[in-house]
């Protein structure tokens, strides 16, 4: 009983901990490509840079209202089956 016990005191505190690795990890990928970015960039400069880059936010994905406008927008002077053929391939294309 004390061994099964055991094990599953083992197994939840591991699967514990494999819930918090993919927050690490992208905190970790943040942190290498803000380092990247930063190559170049000596004292003050840089800690200011990496404080903004760390802090940003990831952008939203444009919404297919923003995605109307754009495409409505890049389509101005087109007519005809020209718009229509631009304007499918711009819905539909991942932004």
């Amino acid at each position: 009983m004390k061994k099964l016990l055991v094990l599953c005191a083992v197994f939840l505190a591991n699967t514990a901990f494999a819930a918090d690795a993919p927050a690490k990890n992208s905190q970790q990928t943040k942190m290498a490509t803000c380092n990247a970015e930063a190559a170049g960039k000596k004292g003050d400069e840089r800690k200011a840079f990496m404080k903004e880059c760390l802090s940003a936010k990831p952008a939203a994905p444009m919404t297919q209202q923003d995605k109307m406008k754009q495409c409505n927008a890049d389509a101005a002077g087109k007519k005809g089956d020209e718009r229509k053929a631009f304007m499918k391939d711009c819905l539909s294309a991942k932004k």
